[in-house]
């Protein structure tokens, strides 16, 4: 098998810039199409973006992933501001909600997670894909892994530094009692987070097993 590096083949570098802006204008348009991307839910919002982040990540390689989870993060930061809940604050330090107000940390929890999730499923299907990938099976079985902890990335990263920033104010922001605050973390990651974990994965499986198959790769190409 011919090793190839991370930076893909000679000549790719056009191929692999349209295939980066097309992952992006997807990112864009499901974080500003109503109810597709971002999908309120009072206290939160569901989040469907990071299924193309993870896509992208596995197809061009954990480069250009980060890049896609940066606009990820970016349409993450714009929503929060431009269209708010009651606890945006945690994801926009240019939104404040009465006393509670976002800041540096909010960056970190709107970036942060959301870069992770362009690099992490790349690692987790590079792993598995010399052990399973002869197989269909196998090969649905490794994206469909990568797609699970790709989301779960992006759930625990920025439910976990909600926790760690803005608990308390996360937490008086929907009239809880501070001390209640993770028993609220683990039911979004319980009710938000596993079953968008869920449809990640059987979404990545197809979509990026028909996209190897059409040649739509970039550095991951054996």
């Amino acid at each position: 098998m011919k090793k190839q590096s991370l930076h893909g083949t000679p000549g790719a570098g056009t191929r692999d810039m349209v295939q980066v802006a097309l992952f992006a204008a997807l990112i864009v348009a499901l974080a500003f199409l109503p109810f597709i991307g971002y999908i309120p839910l009072g206290f939160t919002k569901a989040t469907t973006i990071h299924i193309p982040v993870i896509i992208g990540s596995i197809l061009l390689g954990p480069q250009k992933g980060a890049v896609l989870g940066g606009v990820f993060g970016l349409t993450s930061l714009i929503n929060n501001t431009l269209y708010p809940t009651a606890t945006s604050f945690v994801f926009s330090p240019f939104y404040s909600a009465g006393a509670f107000k976002g800041g540096w940390a909010s960056l970190i929890i709107c970036f942060v997670p959301r870069i992770l999730v362009g690099v992490i499923p790349w690692l987790v299907w590079h792993l598995l894909e010399p052990r399973l990938g002869n197989s269909r099976t196998g090969r649905l079985f490794s994206l469909g892994l990568a797609g699970f902890v790709g989301a779960l990335t992006n759930t625990l990263l920025v439910m976990n530094g909600i926790f760690l920033f803005f608990g308390d104010a996360w937490a008086a922001a929907q009239d809880k009692a501070g001390q209640f605050v993770y028993g609220l973390i683990l039911g979004v990651i319980g009710i938000n987070g596993v079953p968008e974990a869920l449809v990640a994965a059987v979404l990545t499986a197809f979509v990026a097993s028909a996209l190897l198959r059409a040649g739509v790769n970039g550095p991951a190409k054996r």
